[in-house]
């Protein structure tokens, strides 16, 4: 399953968002109420739902869109006046008021789409992954999250893909 992020302005918004998700079965990574701080979540996430609530004053959806393409699926709530703004094509969109069995049945199939379009590692090389991830948060002192945003950074400015840059640290640290 996607992580689920919630990003809005309003703490109390996000506070009765998540404990729908949360209800409902559906496990909530982070809440933000800004812009910065979502971009940091995102960029420690390999995949993601980003639900908006309403507008943020330093983020809008369709960057984010534009911003991190595939990796992420967005879920923008809001009055409409905010969504007929919102220009992508590929921000799922629900207008305010609407019911917890919407924004459910929203997130149940963009759930769906985010899993039949985030490329999926095999289960050896995820264990190639963690053990890196390990690696580099014993020798840099890093958090799991910090290890895993250097090591995705490391792979996309190097063209080349995270699990052989994994398996490199891996036979480095062999020597």
């Amino acid at each position: 399953m996607a992580r689920m992020i919630i990003a809005g302005a309003s703490e109390d918004g996000r506070g009765r968002l998540e404990r729908l998700l949360s209800s409902s079965g559906f496990s909530v990574f982070r809440s933000c109420a800004s812009g910065s701080v979502l971009r940091r979540t995102i960029s420690e996430s390999e995949d993601c739902i980003v639900i908006l609530l309403g507008r943020l004053p330093d983020c809008k959806a369709d960057e984010l869109v534009w911003d991190y393409g595939e990796r992420v699926q967005v879920l923008l709530i809001a009055r409409p006046e905010i969504l007929d703004d919102c220009e992508s094509k590929e921000v799922f969109k629900l207008a305010l008021p609407t019911s917890g069995g919407a924004v459910l049945g929203a997130l149940e199939v963009l759930n769906q789409l985010h899993s039949m379009r985030a490329p999926r590692r095999m289960g050896t090389e995820r264990q190639v992954v963690e053990q890196a991830k390990g690696i580099l948060m014993r020798q840099l002192g890093l958090t799991e999250p910090e290890a895993h945003h250097l090591m995705q950074k490391y792979a996309m400015n190097h063209g080349v893909r995270m699990a052989d840059y994994a398996a490199d640290i891996l036979r480095k640290n062999q020597k």
